[in-house]
């Protein structure tokens, strides 16, 4: 029998500062959301773009360096698992929130500031580089929306 699989993967900037809480039973939960934008041409030639925005919840350890080391327009890698949650709101209605729930952050590009920033969240902040850090960029080209055709893959 065949495992279940559940996993996000995003690379995009934060949208607004995490908020860090803690919950009665003192564990530490940040949430931010991240944005990410897509490009692509229509079958005119018209260029395109769109954003996505993901809601990101992170526990413990993970959320507190999140909160401390992470501010809005930061670019980050987040793995995580897709969580809904739903609850009664106050007016009665039902409500549902899709989100993704980290296990892994990686903090993209040069520093936060004057102490450098974090590469991963497993390690400690990093001393200011002595000269400005070279910015790698990530470009991934997007295939569009049109068909796939599955000849075309190689397994």
């Amino acid at each position: 029998m065949a495992k279940d699989f559940n996993q996000a993967i995003i690379m995009g900037n934060l949208t607004r500062d995490p908020e860090l809480r803690t919950t009665p039973s003192g564990q530490s939960v940040a949430s931010f959301s991240v944005a990410t934008n897509r490009s692509w041409q229509d079958p005119s030639g018209e260029k395109k773009d769109a954003v996505e925005f993901h809601d990101i919840v992170a526990w413990g350890k993970l959320g507190e360096l999140v909160s401390n080391y992470l501010s809005k327009g930061r670019k980050v890698l987040v793995v995580g698992r897709l969580q809904t949650r739903t609850w009664d709101a106050q007016d009665g209605s039902k409500r549902q929130k899709t989100e993704i729930v980290a296990t892994d952050i990686n903090f993209v590009g040069g520093g936060n500031g004057p102490d450098g920033g974090m590469d991963d969240y497993n390690q400690e902040p990093k001393a200011a580089p002595a000269k400005p850090a070279k910015k790698d960029d990530v470009a991934i080209e997007d295939m569009g929306d049109g068909d796939i055709n599955l000849d075309d893959i190689p397994f």
